[in-house]
């Protein structure tokens, strides 16, 4: 994915907002690394509380006959722990599905719900699901990447704010909260560029933490892409995101056309 796919940015926009409260919903250790933890340094640094949430349990990230499951999701824990330290994050949540196989089920969903209306985040941040390739990187989306993005959808809407849903969690003492904005990452069609330049180093220390994945010729990747998308809009490094705002009054002429069609109904 280039700058140029970036219908909407213009050459030196950006909009950073800092919310209180931020959820990032990913499927393993390192995803937020890659491409969120230098806007994760911007809002620790702004006073945003920070929570990560890493879906599984990182169990598959090696092919090494020699390697033990139970050891590597242990060390991948421990990765995890000390790279979101590095970015100003104490919160790390770990959910434990099993790496490699997850599905965006309802139990998943439950999951997510809950954790949004214990935390109660402005903002929640996950994988765009409806990314499965990118031509310009040869890549094919993990699909765990997928299935974590459209679990944590759904539970930003319609899960985390509607009391029907999962009333088990009302039980619980969860009641019903509202997210403000969705961002996703490794998005198609990005509409927010965040300038990371100030804090691009801490980006590539933390990513630096994930020793059991990332070799050098990993961070030289991560380091073009940041160059690639700061570079059309005047910054040294950046990150970009699709933002989806739920906050956002319902359009004027979408309101007129309802009415239009309402009358003639009646």
């Amino acid at each position: 994915m280039s700058a140029d796919h970036a219908p909407g940015l213009q050459a030196g926009s950006s909009e950073f907002y800092a919310p209180e409260r931020v959820l990032i919903v990913v499927a393993h250790a390192d995803d937020i690394e890659f491409g969120i933890s230098g806007t994760v340094a911007r809002w620790t640094d702004a006073g945003t509380q920070v929570t990560y949430c890493i879906v599984t349990d990182n169990g598959a990230g090696s092919n090494d006959p020699a390697v033990r499951r139970a050891d590597l999701i242990e060390t991948r824990r421990r990765e995890q722990i000390e790279s979101a330290a590095v970015v100003g994050v104490n919160d790390v949540r770990f959910l434990g599905y099993p790496d490699g196989t997850l599905q965006p089920t309802l139990d998943l969903r439950r999951d997510l719900t809950r954790l949004i209306r214990e935390l109660r985040p402005q903002v929640v941040v996950t994988m765009d699901p409806t990314t499965v390739y990118i031509e310009e990187f040869g890549y094919i989306n993990h699909p765990d990447h997928r299935a974590a993005g459209e679990a944590a959808t759904y539970a930003v809407f319609p899960s985390a704010g509607t009391r029907p849903i999962f009333p088990e969690l009302l039980d619980e003492g969860y009641e019903p909260h509202n997210v403000s904005k969705l961002y996703l990452t490794v998005a198609a069609r990005p509409t927010l560029i965040v300038d990371i330049s100030g804090v691009h180093d801490r980006k590539i220390a933390a990513l630096r933490k994930h020793a059991s994945q990332i070799n050098d010729e990993a961070i030289a990747m991560v380091e073009q892409w940041d160059a690639v998308f700061g570079k059309a809009h005047g910054y040294a490094a950046a990150e970009i995101f699709r933002v989806i705002h739920l906050d956002m009054p319902f359009p004027q002429e979408a309101q007129e056309a309802v009415s239009v069609i309402r009358a003639g109904e009646a």
